[in-house]
């Protein structure tokens, strides 16, 4: 095939015009930063304080049960929608949970110290009102459940002070010295996580930015460049934090997820975006420029593919927001509104500091001009992988094939979140205290509810048979309900009675007793009280908490046993006549987890790939490129998550991989793989105006291939600190997130990026631009020399 001979100054002048075109408003950029280097970094500076002393913090808006983040129309929320019924409108449930320390019966007189507790707790600002509901079963412990009027999805500064105030009244009310008092529920666990989420992201940001110093130590061999680097992203991460928690407070949803990401992604791009800028100022420096002409040449160039990079990044991020499970929804805004504060620092504050430190930034190294481009080790592996590209792509095929084969073993898992208090926390005492004395009321139990036309105590006989019918399922174990709320059994007409001289039994206690019900023994009318837990105090709605034949609720094969369940409860509440029903607990609220995060996943992929194609054909000027440039990242995905599957599940003997991960996965390698596709394919465009197109793969590889792996092995380190992280904390899902996302980054970036796509783009030659013509064509058959 004839191919058309042209002369180097032709080609010196075609690649002036391109540049002109293509790389101008970034050279403007890049003069912009330079000229006015220190007003650029006063602007930074001002804005860092401004924000962090004017905006709340992002773990005052954080929430960590998945559950919360479930559409209004899941069977969980409506089955949450029916237990809120229990309590006072517009109020939460703190159970106050007092034990005798050495395991005896509480006392006479230990008891009399309760009125003086409750008085002190209904003090406290912000509570409606208190209630003891009782003695335990076994007589040492009893419950006194606070009625807080604050909404459980409130600020989280005023839910922490809140619970402080509570413990500090307890505390105040001094209470025995055999007495012990905690907390227990929802709030006072989330305000103990919240304090470890924020030591666990503190942890995080440190060990991050150890690990990446030392690893730009090793890569520069400088030690100014290192902090250089790193301080765009330290100030994003310091001043995003404050600004998504400003629209959390004013509706936006954050997953302490989101929290955790946001530091890993913004350290590790952003020091990813450093390096793109670095190594080419560094390159241009060795080719005879001063420092500040290197940096505005470099932007010309690279500041192109350093947008692009991010601006995938936010696409496959803002793609989230057509999830309905609002975990993923929530995530896209908060990282995209990261990782585009990156971008804007990456572009003006990082060549503004390469400008003031100038040379002084690669010293002791000094960038010397060099005639020639000597060959490093990519460069040698390059020019071997376009000599023999074909069997080079069909090797990688089979070996990723072979990793993906793996994919088939995936079992989901981790779908509760952070629902368990930290150990050794007030909250988790409580908790456990709870568990012992009132196994009834455990605080994740499976709750049976149904929904009647006319209060219970006009008809309890119904009682009776709901007990009866759930008891003889073959779906249960076991059920403790109105009629037995601490395996001691009320009959029917006794429960009636009960009503009809106490009233509701949330009132209980405040009411006297008739001169027929007198006699009744305290424990009577304390069991009466505990009945409060199973029926609202309309009397309309009724629950039952049940033991699943399947087995615990957080497994798989309890959450897989739900539909089978539901059906079942269904049955039940038609027989006895009430108008709804519903089952809330682990396992239901897992399976609907379950099923809408792999309907998500099914509605959200397809939109990330053609926005991002899309973007990489803008880029690239091909239709061609785009499609193995997706298709590339795609295989890596599947690698990695059989890499996953074989390491956890297989290996470590993990029942499952959180559920999160292949979603978080793909989404994060097909936007971050794509960073290094664009800095290794505008490189290759960039060098083939001047070359053979062998010649440019091999110089491009040569030139971005320490770029590419550095980048690749901070981004991966960044991902492995989160799992160290979390490991160290004993969050197994942090740890397979971490790991798992820092084993698909290293796959990408040693093999994908610098294997598979430079053996395609020989084989497919000019056709990797079509339809357009990126510089004139000589022969693609020369050798390429080493």
């Amino acid at each position: 095939m004839a191919i058309k001979k042209i002369n180097n100054k032709t080609d010196k002048k075609q690649s002036e015009t391109f540049d002109q075109k293509g790389f101008r408003f970034f050279a403007a950029v890049g003069r912009f930063s330079v000229r006015f280097r220190w007003l650029v970094l006063i602007f930074w500076i001002v804005a860092l304080v401004l924000i962090v002393n004017g905006l709340p913090t992002l773990s005052s808006v954080t929430k960590s049960d998945n559950t919360s983040f479930l559409p209004a129309s899941s069977p969980t929320e409506k089955a949450i929608n029916l237990e809120n019924r229990f309590q006072t409108a517009g109020t939460v449930s703190v159970p106050v949970i007092i034990a005798t320390r050495d395991g005896s019966q509480l006392t006479s007189q230990e008891t009399a110290q309760l009125p003086k507790l409750v008085s002190q707790l209904g003090k406290t600002n912000g509570v409606a009102h208190v209630v003891d509901r009782g003695k335990s079963a076994d007589g040492q412990a009893d419950i006194v459940e606070v009625q807080a009027k604050i909404l459980a999805n409130g600020p989280e500064a005023n839910i922490t002070s809140f619970i402080k105030s509570l413990r500090s009244d307890i505390n105040a009310a001094k209470l025995s010295s055999n007495l012990q008092a905690h907390l227990s529920g929802q709030l006072a666990v989330a305000v103990d996580n919240s304090k470890g989420s924020n030591s666990q992201n503190s942890s995080l940001q440190a060990g991050t930015v150890i690990f990446i110093i030392i690893l730009l130590l090793v890569i520069f061999k400088a030690p100014l460049a290192p902090f250089i680097t790193l301080v765009p992203p330290l100030i994003v991460v310091t001043i995003a934090g404050p600004i998504i928690a400003e629209a959390g407070s004013h509706g936006l949803k954050v997953s302490s997820l989101a929290q955790l990401l946001l530091t890993v992604l913004v350290l590790g791009a952003g020091t990813d975006y450093g390096l793109f800028l670095i190594f080419r100022v560094r390159e241009e420096m060795e080719d005879g420029m001063n420092s500040r002409e290197a940096i505005v040449k470099a932007m010309s160039r690279v500041g192109e593919s350093i947008t692009f990079s991010a601006a995938t990044v936010i696409a496959a991020l803002v793609s989230l927001l057509l999830a309905t499970f609002q975990i993923y929804s929530t995530l896209g805004l908060p990282l995209a509104i990261g990782v585009a504060l990156m971008l804007l620092a990456g572009v003006t504050l990082l060549p503004a500091l390469l400008a003031i430190f100038g040379r002084a930034v690669f010293w002791p190294m000094k960038p010397r001009l060099s005639a020639t481009k000597k060959f490093g080790l990519w460069g040698r592996v390059s020019s071997r992988i376009v000599r023999r590209p074909v069997p080079v792509l069909v090797i990688g095929l089979i070996v990723f094939g072979a990793l993906a084969a793996f994919v088939g073993g995936y079992q989901a898992g981790g779908f509760g979140g952070q629902t368990n208090p930290p150990s050794g926390s007030d909250s988790a005492e409580g908790n456990a205290l709870l568990a012992k004395h009132f196994p009834s009321n455990t605080s994740n139990p499976t709750q049976v509810l149904f929904v009647f036309a006319k209060p219970v105590w006009q008809n309890p006989q119904v009682l009776k048979k709901a007990q009866n019918l759930l008891g003889h399922d073959s779906e249960f174990n076991h059920v403790t309900g109105p009629l037995n709320p601490n395996g001691i059994n009320i009959s029917p007409q006794e429960y009636a009675n009960l009503y009809k001289a106490l009233g509701p039994p949330q009132l209980s206690g405040t009411r006297p007793l008739t001169a027929k019900l007198r006699p009744l023994p305290p424990s009577v009318v304390g069991l009466y009280k505990l009945t409060s837990a199973f029926v609202s105090p309309s009397g309309k709605v009724v629950q039952y908490s049940v033991g699943l034949r399947a087995g615990d609720p957080a497994s798989t094969s309890a959450m897989n046993a739900v539909p089978e369940i539901r059906n079942h409860v269904a049955a039940i509440a038609a027989s006895i006549g009430a108008q709804d029903n519903a089952v809330s607990g682990e396992a239901p609220a897992f399976y609907d987890i379950s099923s809408i995060s792999n309907s998500d996943l099914m509605r959200v992929i397809p939109v990330a790939v053609i926005v991002i194609g899309l973007l990489l054909g803008l880029l690239m000027r091909s239709l061609v490129a785009p499609l193995y440039l997706v298709a590339s990242v795609v295989l890596s995905y599947l690698a990695a998550l059989g890499v996953s599957v074989l390491i956890f599940i297989q290996l470590k003997g993990e029942s499952g991989i959180v559920f999160i991960l292949p979603f978080l996965m793909f989404i994060f390698l097909l936007a971050l793989g794509e960073d290094y596709n664009i800095l290794v394919m505008t490189r290759i465009r960039e060098e083939a105006h001047s070359m053979t197109l062998k010649k440019a793969v091999t110089q491009a590889l040569n030139t971005t291939g320490t770029t590419v792996t550095s980048a690749g092995l901070v981004l991966a380190g960044t991902f492995a600190v989160l799992g160290v992280v979390g490991g160290s904390t004993g969050s197994s899902e942090i740890e397979d997130i971490g790991f798992g996302l820092a084993i698909g980054i290293l796959m990408d970036t040693f093999l994908v990026r610098t294997l598979l796509v430079p053996s395609i783009v020989t084989i497919l030659g000019r056709w990797n631009w079509w339809p357009s013509k990126h510089g004139s064509w000589t022969g693609q058959d020369e050798d390429v020399s080493d």
